[in-house]
């Protein structure tokens, strides 16, 4: 169990993320000619003071004759500061209201800016220990009260000592004179806080370092006292995942690393060992190689809707649950699919170049329109039925394959095989999914099935179409246009060259795998992706995985989670609860599921239990992966 420590906070830079002085002088210098300069002087002043080079007392007093501060410009600053909260203290809220006697305050800033943030946070003034700021009759600034100790040197050390606390002391700050505390025998441990700003003398006088208040606790053993540090969990991105994506794992305080390109097999190898979570878009491969190389790796995310570049298998068989967003860019190909097949009706692509060559081609000869056309799909799934709805919305009669059941949407009319569909159709759609059982289901003798003349559209998998048979079609005049979104080969980054037999015909569209790249469906499938993420790293839910039991999970409440991956064989679960009984915990829910390959079982306990406890449950037969929250 934690000892009764009392937890001595600093606030600039520990629970707000701004240095209050930096954002004063921000405020007081607006429209001054000399700003920049005075800026300067007080960023230096403040690393001097913070990194121990100048004394405390005396850089508080150079800094304040700097600036033309008033009263105004304080209370500007107080009715913003709750906003500049840092990130993991607004994560850990909790943690300071449950625990109101053990929490001090100690900052040589000022009381008009910490206490807002205090109060929020439960801390009763008299636990806040901070300089008071004196004005002449005008409300200008003067400098702060001097029998504060707060004020000069070494103060920290003799305000904390005048509280009498008892018990261990531990103190928490970014700056020199929060080590000074340690150093001068009135805290027990010292933690260097910097999850905003990392200075190496004071790192180097710490205790331990913690980059957040999630590490914070966890090294106290207080929240969160056996789930891994959120911010030692390293995810790693690839291929330019969406800032927002980024974004919301950082912001639940997960280390998050960018590539902006895809990696090959062994560039991911070797950058893969110590990652927690991978995130990848189409190009990148993770195969059984970059997996047995993974020696943390908990999930990967599929930065898109397919999931062939991932051997869902061998992610499976190591308990590496793999996520990917289904629907997030479902409309963005969608109207692309209509943009493409307009286009190609109305022959703009050709008459476009023609244009800028200088030709002018007024003609109606085969130009033609959308409504009353036949548009047949296949692949019936979110993307085919929307677009069957908007087709439908243009006047086309929409009819459709799949080799699963699906509910036809409006008029849409399902047909029992794909010769039907081919021969019934004007356009012909694609939309089916990357497994190899699909790999050239449009070929020679597909297309010479098609209507002649009959258009085609494939925005779906590069190998689902033999582009050497389209070419002979489309040369040959049986298919009359194609819009081709993906192909067999695509090249791993924007300077690779492209080559296709495709390239150079007549009412051909050719796209770099643009279906889903609109501003808006990246932005949806980052923010969806990364929930997913989260959804499993914080509370074990695997909703939407695509290679282990989905199990939908509510947060954690007042019970520590246990979570266990196994390979789906009898006897699992009865060997888990004996090992539970055995570590004497009591099962307050328990969630089991299966599917042919592989179990997942959630346990929630009522108590707090000794890890060493538990290390039967990582010897159960059949055991992929085992882990703890909270």
């Amino acid at each position: 169990m934690a000892d009764a420590a009392t937890f001595v906070f600093d606030f600039d830079s520990t629970l707000v993320r701004i240095e209050t002085l930096e954002a004063l002088a921000d405020l007081a210098l607006a429209g001054c000619p000399d700003a920049a300069s005075i800026r300067t002087q007080i960023g230096r002043l403040t690393d001097q003071a913070m990194a121990g080079e100048l004394d405390f007392g005396e850089a508080l007093r150079r800094r304040l004759a700097l600036l033309p501060l008033t009263r105004e410009h304080v209370a500007t600053l107080a009715a913003r500061i709750l906003d500049e909260g840092t990130p993991s203290v607004r994560r850990n809220l909790a943690f300071f209201r449950d625990n109101p006697g053990r929490i001090v305050i100690v900052s040589g800033g000022f009381r008009e800016i910490i206490a807002p943030v205090a109060e929020r946070l439960g801390v009763s003034p008299d636990r806040v220990l901070c300089n008071d700021l004196t004005y002449d009759a005008s409300g200008r600034v003067t400098g702060v009260d001097g029998t504060n100790p707060l004020s000069r040197a070494g103060g920290k050390a003799e305000a904390i000592r005048g509280l009498n606390l008892t018990g261990p002391i531990v103190m928490i700050g970014d700056g020199w004179t929060d080590a000074e505390v340690k150093l001068a025998g009135a805290a027990d441990r010292f933690y260097a806080f910097t999850e905003v700003v990392r200075r190496e003398p004071v790192v180097a006088a710490a205790d331990a370092e913690v980059a957040s208040m999630d590490e914070l606790l966890h090294a106290e053993g207080l929240t969160g006292r056996w789930s891994y540090p959120r911010s030692r969990m390293k995810i790693l991105l690839l291929e330019n995942v969406h800032p927002a994506a980024v974004e919301r794992l950082e912001d639940a305080g997960y280390t998050v690393d960018t590539v902006k390109g895809a990696l090959d097999e062994d560039e991911l190898i070797a950058r893969i060992r110590g990652v927690h979570v991978l995130g990848v878009r189409s190009k990148t491969q993770v195969s059984a190689r970059v997996l047995d190389a993974a020696d943390r790796l908990m999930a990967v995310a599929a930065f898109c809707i397919g999931t062939n570049q991932i051997d869902l298998a061998a992610a499976a068989d190591r308990g590496v649950a793999v996520f990917n967003a289904p629907y997030s860019n479902t409309r963005s190909v969608v109207e692309l699919a209509v943009g493409v097949m307009i286009a190609l009706m109305r022959d703009v692509t050709d008459k476009s170049a023609a244009m800028h060559r200088g030709e002018w081609n007024k003609s109606a000869t085969g130009s033609r329109e959308l409504r009353g056309k036949t548009l047949g799909i296949v692949g019936y799934g979110a993307i085919g039925s929307q677009l069957s709805v908007l087709a439908e919305s243009l006047g086309m009669r929409v009819v459709f394959h799949d080799l699963t059941e699906r509910l036809a949407l409006g008029n849409a009319r399902r047909l029992p095989s794909l010769d039907v569909l081919l021969a019934e159709s004007d356009v012909v759609s694609l939309h089916v999914d990357g497994r190899v059982e699909n790999t050239a289901i449009i070929g020679a003798a597909q297309l010479a099935r098609m209507k002649e003349g009959a258009l085609l559209l494939n925005l779906s998998r590069g190998h689902i179409v033999d582009v050497g048979a389209l070419s002979q079609a489309l040369g040959s005049g049986r298919i009359g246009g194609a819009a081709v979104d993906v192909f067999p080969e695509e090249p791993a980054t924007n300077a690779d060259p492209f080559d296709s037999p495709l390239r150079g015909l007549k009412n051909v569209i050719l796209t770099p795998h643009i279906g889903g790249s609109t501003e808006e469906a990246q932005e949806a499938i980052g923010e969806f992706a990364a929930d997913r993420l989260l959804a499993y790293l914080n509370r074990g839910d695997t909703t939407f995985c695509v290679n282990l039991p989905n199990v939908q999970l509510a947060e954690v409440s007042g019970a520590h989670r246990i979570l266990h991956i196994h390979r789906n064989q009898p006897g699992v679960l009865a060997d888990l609860n004996r090992a539970l009984a055995a570590a004497g915990l009591n099962i307050l829910g328990q969630h089991l599921k299966t599917d042919e390959r592989t179990g997942y079982v959630i346990t929630d306990v009522d108590r707090d239990y000794d890890p060493q406890a538990l290390d039967g449950l990582k010897t159960v037969a059949g055991t992929l992966r085992f882990r703890l929250l909270y």
